[in-house]
């Protein structure tokens, strides 16, 4: 039933975005698009109306009180979508008071669809996923966030610009790890808990980079994630970014 809600509401938001003409920056806040506005006001309606609360990157808290809360990214990654990148999502968490309840991303440009329950697993377009842990470590091919303005170590990198998409490909193992590598954190819970717990649910691993408390509904309290496919990898990938955060700034 929660995923039943879940799908319809970002196929509210796939509809709305393919009627959407103008895909340039709102002139609101910085780094908030038309996208992001249409998609918002379509989505929050749905959540509100299936008796959810709202927590929405785009438009803050609605009837926080409400024992579900739907954390909520409209477009994560709508600069891309504003070029017409297709790596952009719908993210999706819900949370009750044990935390993370169930997610779904949506890629809304090639309608790939993650999805995962808490105790239940993850799935692709309906399919079982796990990670293998057959990480190629030394050459191992990691998604970034932010600029890395200093070397962490691993040979391949790759900065696709969505990060619920960039976890849910460590979850399916399209990528090995991902670093958030920006020294001041950047990413609101929307950002990361719909990825997060599909990743839990398929046996990757996740860390806040200061070890912190991931599952926040705090608006404010801001995030550094680090995912790994096995905890070896989640374990060197924190520790390079440690090491590199206290090099001097090239």
């Amino acid at each position: 039933m929660l995923l039943t809600t879940l799908s319809g509401t970002c196929d509210a938001v796939a509809a709305t975005l393919g009627d959407l003409e103008d895909w340039s920056l709102a002139g609101t806040r910085d780094g908030q698009y038309r996208s992001d506005l249409a998609a918002d006001a379509v989505a929050v309606e749905r959540l509100l109306s299936a008796g959810f609360g709202v927590l929405s990157e785009e438009s803050g808290l609605h009837e926080a009180d409400r024992p579900l809360v739907a954390v909520l990214d409209p477009v994560d990654g709508s600069t891309n979508a504003s070029r017409r990148l297709p790596w952009y999502a719908t993210s999706i968490c819900v949370l009750d008071d044990s935390g993370p309840l169930a997610a779904l991303v949506v890629n809304q440009a090639t309608g790939t669809r993650f999805e995962a329950v808490r105790g239940a697993g993850a799935r692709r377009d309906g399919n079982r996923i796990a990670t293998s842990g057959a990480t190629r470590l030394g050459r191992s091919i990691v998604g970034l966030s932010g600029y890395p303005r200093r070397y962490l170590g691993w040979r391949q990198f790759r900065a696709l610009g969505a990060v619920s998409l960039d976890l849910c490909a460590v979850a399916d193992g399209a990528l090995d790890g991902f670093v958030d590598c920006v020294d001041t954190p950047h990413g609101g819970p929307w950002d990361y808990l719909g990825g997060l717990l599909v990743c839990a649910e398929s046996g990757a691993v996740a860390a806040d980079a200061l070890g912190r408390d991931l599952v926040v509904r705090d608006p404010a309290q801001w995030r550094s994630p680090v995912a790994g496919a096995t905890p070896q990898l989640l374990a060197e990938l924190l520790a390079a970014r440690a090491s590199a955060s206290r090099l001097p700034s090239r």
